[in-house]
């Protein structure tokens, strides 16, 4: 992991806000791949807390950096901490504790709030694995489980549960 995130106080706090966010998406569309009354029951427990610990991160984690830390330089490595409130706008200021209305579904539908999605294009195994590379969670790892990560991911999302 590069020495800038090390020393970064808050890395902690978006790395749980990453992996919270990608959990509240990945365990549901998981579940309803689920054939097992068991592996169902464990997707359902433990996304409800995913789901859980991502509206504390993005009430709490969000606020986190606000005046007066946002702009503030880490004077050994230069790491910036951004104003997560500039500019702060309807759908992107950090205090919004409930999701916003949006399509869900289909267009055809009435708008509602969700917290993530539950398609496996947009939450599945293989979306959170490219998220979270994407994101830098994986620096440091080793191709082979980058490789076998990915692999897991496809074989999961390739599950049909037959309805």
């Amino acid at each position: 992991m590069p020495s800038a995130y090390k020393r970064s106080p808050t890395q902690p706090v978006f790395i749980l806000l990453s992996l919270s966010r990608g959990g509240a998406s990945l365990y549901p569309t998981l579940a309803f791949k689920a054939t097992d009354p068991t592996v169902l029951r464990i997707l359902v427990s433990i996304g409800g807390v995913e789901i859980d610990h991502f509206g504390l991160w993005h009430d709490k984690g969000a606020n986190a950096v606000s005046q007066p830390l946002a702009g503030v330089v880490d004077p050994v490595t230069g790491l910036t901490f951004p104003d997560l409130n500039n500019p702060a706008t309807e759908l992107t200021q950090t205090n919004k504790i409930l999701p916003e209305p949006c399509n869900f579904i289909s267009k055809s539908l009435p708008r509602c709030s969700v917290i993530r999605p539950t398609s496996t294009q947009q939450g599945g195994a293989v979306a959170t694995v490219k998220a979270f590379t994407d994101d830098g969670l994986f620096i440091g790892q080793s191709a082979a489980f980058l490789q076998l990560s990915m692999q897991l991911a496809v074989a999961a999302d390739s599950v049909e549960r037959g309805f």
